[in-house]
């Protein structure tokens, strides 16, 4: 049987946010490689707000198989940073669509409820990949359970470990 061909669209707001309040990083490349060998994704989309000083956290990131989507950022008055990408993760969801099999949405942002209920639908929602299952919208516990996953009780798998130090036998 032919392994399908799905993509990844992944919230980085969403995900950084989530991450953090549990205390915990998320390792890239770890986590690309899960995404590839579990569900099969062969192309992952990160939705990011672009901000010149992350230059080499995006390179990083397409260095490790992602493909970035970014949205101008805004700057108020009060030093915070906004570049909500809700609508262009539905977008390229919705352009990408012939083109895969099957849809992985990593979010617990309610906002996405209608795509991920649209791709339920039409058989096309491999998994909805919620960071912290301690926190999430209730719109999406609407989505049936058996396409949804929790990064939270992975942490095993994606979470990054900090490198020992090498100690060399004398």
């Amino acid at each position: 049987m032919k392994k399908q061909k799905n993509f990844a669209f992944i919230d980085s707001q969403n995900l950084n946010m989530s991450f953090r309040e549990m205390g915990w990083k998320l390792d890239y490349r770890r986590f690309r490689v899960y995404l590839e060998e579990k569900y099969h994704v062969v192309k992952a989309y990160i939705f990011i707000g672009y901000i010149e000083s992350n230059a080499n956290l995006y390179k990083s990131l397409q260095e490790k198989g992602y493909v970035l989507i970014f949205k101008p950022t805004l700057k108020y008055k009060d030093g915070t940073v906004k570049g909500n990408c809700d609508a262009e993760l539905v977008l390229q969801a919705m352009i990408d669509y012939p083109d895969y099999g099957q849809a992985v949405i990593v979010t617990g942002d309610g906002d996405f409820y209608c795509l991920a209920e649209y791709l339920i639908q039409k058989n096309k929602l491999q998994k909805l990949l919620i960071p912290n299952q301690q926190k999430y919208s209730a719109l999406l516990k609407r989505v049936p359970s058996g396409c949804l996953g929790f990064l939270s009780d992975l942490k095993k798998k994606v979470a990054y470990k900090k490198k020992e130090p090498r100690k060399d036998k004398p």
